[in-house]
């Protein structure tokens, strides 16, 4: 059941990293004798609990994105909060087993002591003395230990009492699948502006002033903050650093291997478990009994699994030199790899490349001026600062210093010149009038002081200077009633042929047996909806923005219980709706004990926990 495997982490994690005597969380680990954090009921948190629980926690996010992770990150993201409620719950029902003489016996314990691979000896076989000194290394007694596995066992044995008897869900996954597999056949064109056959008629005034009225936002000009600014660039700069030719040569070397690649090859390697079965494969493959791909697959494997990328001869081991002598296309070996006998494909060849140092010269000096620069900008980002707090002004800036000046009528849609900096468009939101002028960063390794001086709000710009603009608008939505109308008169003639949609100049579609789960290219996002909706032999017009679509609906077919799909699509339903709701009556029955268990927390306690992961 779903809450028995969720509930046996806890466990599984204990067994775990006393496997890897990472359990010892013991007295002196906490700077004191921290043996609990709380109570739940008659049972005491354990501090070994919730360290382990938030040690496993925290690897698997690890393993999730890929980057190691602090308990300050994982408290940010409230794991240590989210760890904590997981053990008080387990704990609480483990309590309520205690309190209905709920228990497992001694030999379901020895079982499970006995399976755990930390305590096995030389011989694989359980080894007593290794059990006791695994323990005693992470500070915990036979009993104790014991004691937990007793109550996590039994805590899985109440769990599974909870949701047993759940009644299969036949009902509800019929009925799903009656309605996920229904299916609509229809007829439809869309209806687009070179439909329209008259020319609409210019708008009058009256139609301008009431488009302009209905769209007051289309026409209001933004809040315009107007920002003096004085700023530096690397770029600005790069062309007054002076690089040294032995700097050049230097950078050059250091990247040598950029510069000078020797000849490559882009290579499959396919690894058989011996010598025999590699020879067999290349034998059938030089009969021409079979391809490549074949052999691949007849592994189980996608060409991706074995592409090597492109190497060098040195990456290659044995096969180096024949691989490359070998043509593009050939399949060479079998010769030895780290992994076993295999067989190489050549897929191209790679020519060597060298880029001289006199190529290379420019961008290497671009490169090292744009440092420079970056440095030199670093290094004056000091004397600005005390420029500015000795009150020196934006335009004292740009006479004093190397800043180069200058304004900007900024709104948020505003990018060009500095607004194209996001950290610009940040500070520029936020400036205020009178605020004290600070050096601020750049991505570029730039630099920009910045000054509000005024603020204009959100105006409606009058209808005679907006006119085209009105007049565009207008157009638009003039031209989609047009198409509506003209849509809903063909949907009021499709016979039941659907011969009119060619006498209206349209190209009709057929589609047959569409689900709700389908979408057809060229249909707006609602249009299976709609359809889904209609009812046989009627034509409804359904608006697409910018065009409109005539749809006849021709037939609905009933789902196919015994269909390929469907008989797939049961089994999974039904296992997903019944671990629902598992799930939810076990959350329920948690949720319930916790409510009538009293819990305490021992905050110092648990401070001294989370500062061991610190």
């Amino acid at each position: 059941m779903a809450g028995e495997k969720r509930n046996n982490y806890v466990l599984y994690g204990l067994m775990g990293f006393v496997a890897l005597g990472l359990v010892g969380f013991g007295a002196q680990d906490f700077g004191g004798r921290v043996d609990t954090i709380g109570t739940v009921g008659t049972k005491d948190i354990l501090a070994t609990q919730y360290a382990s629980a938030m040690t496993d926690q925290m690897a698997a996010f690890e393993a999730q994105i890929g980057e190691s992770l602090t308990f300050q990150m994982a408290s940010s993201f409230g794991m240590d909060t989210m760890v904590l409620a997981q053990v008080i719950a387990d704990r609480a029902l483990e309590n309520e087993a205690a309190q209905i003489g709920l228990s497992v016996g001694d030999a379901r314990v020895r079982d499970q002591v006995v399976a755990m691979s930390a305590f096995a000896g030389i011989d694989g076989n359980f080894d007593r003395e290794a059990y006791r000194e695994t323990l005693r290394r992470n500070n915990l007694s036979e009993a104790s230990f014991e004691a937990t596995i007793r109550d996590s066992t039994t805590r899985t044995l109440l769990q599974s009492a909870v949701v047993s008897g759940i009644p299969d869900p036949e009902l509800f996954t019929t009925s799903m699948l009656a309605y996920i597999g229904e299916q609509r056949s229809i007829t439809w064109a869309r209806v687009e502006a070179g439909t329209l056959t008259a020319p609409l008629p210019a708008p009058t005034d009256a139609e301008l002033q009431a488009y302009y009225d209905a769209n007051p936002d289309a026409f209001t000009l933004p809040e315009t903050r107007q920002i003096s600014y004085a700023w530096l660039t690397p770029d600005m700069i790069a062309d007054s650093m002076t690089v040294d030719d032995a700097d050049l040569q230097q950078l050059y070397q250091d990247r040598l291997d950029e510069f000078v690649q020797p000849e490559r090859r882009l290579v499959e390697r396919l690894v058989y478990i011996d010598d025999a079965a590699a020879a067999a494969a290349k034998a059938r493959l030089d009969a021409g009994e079979i391809d490549f791909e074949g052999l691949v697959t007849e592994r189980g494997l996608e060409l991706s699994d074995i592409d090597l990328g492109d190497v060098g001869i040195d990456d290659l081991d044995a096969a180096g030199e024949p691989a490359f002598a070998a043509a593009t296309g050939d399949v060479i070996g079998p010769f030895a790899s780290p992994l076993g006998p295999a067989l190489f494909r050549i897929n191209a060849v790679l020519a060597a490349e060298e880029i001289t140092f006199e190529e290379a010269t420019p961008d290497l000096r671009a490169e090292l001026a744009a440092a420079r620069a970056r440095r030199t900008i670093e290094d004056m980002i000091e004397g600005l600062n005390n420029l500015l707090a000795g009150g020196a002004t934006i335009e004292d800036l740009g006479t004093q210093t190397d800043l180069q000046t200058g304004s900007i009528a900024w709104t948020p849609a505003t990018s060009d010149g500095i607004a194209a900096y996001e950290t610009f468009r940040d500070v520029a939101a936020t400036l205020e009038t009178g605020g004290f002028p600070a050096v601020n960063s750049l991505t570029d390794g730039g630099v920009f002081v910045a000054r509000l001086d005024s603020i204009t709000p959100p105006a409606l710009q009058p209808i005679d200077d907006v006119r085209e603009a009105v007049v565009a608008g207008w157009t638009v939505t003039a031209t989609q009633a047009a198409l509506l109308t003209e849509a809903q008169r063909i949907a009021d003639l499709v016979g039941a042929d659907g011969t009119f949609y060619e006498a209206a100049g349209l190209t009709p579609v057929t589609s047959v047996n569409v689900t709700r789960r389908d979408f057809l290219e060229g249909t707006p996002p609602d249009f299976i909806r709609r359809v889904f909706a209609m009812q046989p032999g009627t034509a409804e017009v359904i608006d697409g923005g910018d065009f409109a679509i005539v749809v006849r609906l021709d037939a609905v077919a009933p789902a196919d219980p015994a269909s390929e799909t469907a008989v797939s699509e049961r089994e999974q339903i039904n296992t997903q709706v019944a671990q629902a709701i598992a799930q939810d009556l076990l959350d329920a029955y948690t949720t319930a004990i916790q409510e009538r268990t009293e819990v305490t927390i021992d905050d110092a306690a648990l401070a001294a926990v989370n500062a061991s992961f610190q």
